[in-house]
């Protein structure tokens, strides 16, 4: 009876999260009066932007580059770089930088401290009163610090995401799907944003925010962006993105690699469900997307074992349950078929839609068992890219 339950509960929780939510979004989205618009802020305001770099040497002189040719104006930026431990050419090229730029401040920590850390150190050294957290893969375009601060125009909003668009895209691994579920989480966060102020969850790659909003962020947490996001609603600001202010980010193609980092981020976000869960009480706006967009997600592949089980124990009993059994055969299958495919050289990325999302779910559910387990450190190593 239990499995039974559990089996309905998922396939509602799984159907309303993946497709229904996107798609009220969109209709509400469509029955808005005018579409937002963000004034543009005659005196632009100082920036702040923050980076915390560990052996980054490839890409770190790329990145400052796409800042200072920005056209945005240099006397209105400040760059403050954390070199956390870094064995490689990391802070030699940062010091470089801040030898041409007087507003670039490096700072070089001898040990091992975690993007957590360089972060809580050194946002309270900045001078500006926004904040542009960003990582060292992570370019800029001309425009994205323009179209980054425009928002902030309006008092109310204490937080502002980038729109990321990947570069790097190939056949050969998970890259293809991985952006496009990325793109679809744009798409959804952009919709929260402008209808309630409740984007929930930036890129973490890039984002933007008021100094005054910051709250040290707790030392074992693994997910920053989503941590200040929430305490920018906490304290009654709106969390929009927006879409103008373009990034751009080579996408991870390794599945063992991203599936490491999911784990990773899964455990993240049931510390932040245990910091946040009271919003979920206040039923309103930020409640509802709180639940439909993060919470339900989360909690899927618990459901998503119970209904294998179900369908397990029932796939002799009704045309219904063995036409189940036997797409779920289809999933190792699948496995298989695109092993032996890579093999010889023949990728077939529709099949690797399927394997993403399987991959994927199992990663949340074994990061929540690390959750459940105890984190004891923030510290981890960089996505590869660039693969």
């Amino acid at each position: 009876m239990l499995l039974q339950i559990l089996f309905v509960l998922g396939s509602v929780f799984l159907l309303y999260s993946y497709l229904i939510y996107p798609f009220l979004l969109k209709y509400l989205l469509q029955k808005q009066q005018a579409p937002t618009a963000y004034a543009t802020n005659e005196a632009l305001p100082a920036l702040s932007i923050v980076i915390a770099a560990h052996n980054e040497e490839k890409v770190l002189r790329e990145k400052l580059d796409s800042i200072l040719q920005s056209a945005y104006p240099q006397e209105r930026i400040e760059i403050l770089i954390g070199i956390d431990a870094s064995s490689d050419l990391s802070a030699l090229i940062a010091e470089e930088y801040q030898s041409k730029f007087a507003a670039c401040q490096v700072f070089v920590f001898k040990e091992r401290q975690g993007k957590i850390k360089i972060v809580n150190a050194l946002v309270p050294r900045a001078q500006h009163a926004l904040i542009v957290l960003t990582d060292a893969n992570v370019l800029f375009t001309e425009q994205t610090l323009l179209q980054l601060q425009a928002p902030f125009s309006d008092p109310q909003i204490g937080l502002v995401d980038t729109t990321m668009k990947h570069y790097g895209l190939k056949n050969t691994g998970i890259s293809v799907p991985e952006s496009t579920y990325i793109a679809g989480e744009v798409l959804i966060k952009e919709a929260e944003g402008k209808l309630w102020g409740a984007m929930m969850g930036p890129f973490g790659g890039c984002f933007a925010f008021r100094k005054r909003c910051f709250e040290p962020i707790p030392e074992h947490f693994l997910v920053d962006d989503f941590y200040i996001n929430m305490i920018c609603i906490e304290k009654g600001l709106r969390c929009v993105t927006q879409t103008e202010a373009i990034v751009l980010e080579d996408v991870s193609n390794d599945l063992l690699i991203e599936f490491k980092r999911k784990i990773r981020i899964s455990s993240g976000n049931f510390q932040n469900l245990r910091r946040f869960w009271p919003l979920l009480f206040k039923f309103n706006w930020v409640s509802f997307t709180f639940f439909s967009h993060k919470v339900l997600r989360w909690i899927l592949p618990v459901f998503l074992v119970a209904m294998t089980l179900q369908i397990l124990q029932k796939q002799d009993s009704s045309w219904f349950y063995q036409l189940l059994y036997f797409i779920l055969l289809l999933i190792p299958i699948s496995f298989i078929v695109d092993y032996m495919a890579r093999k010889r050289d023949i990728h077939l990325v529709w099949l690797r839609f399927v394997i993403h999302f399987v991959s994927m779910n199992i990663a949340l559910l074994i990061g929540m068992f690390r959750f459940f387990g105890g984190i004891r450190s923030s510290v981890w190593q960089p996505t590869k890219r660039h693969q």
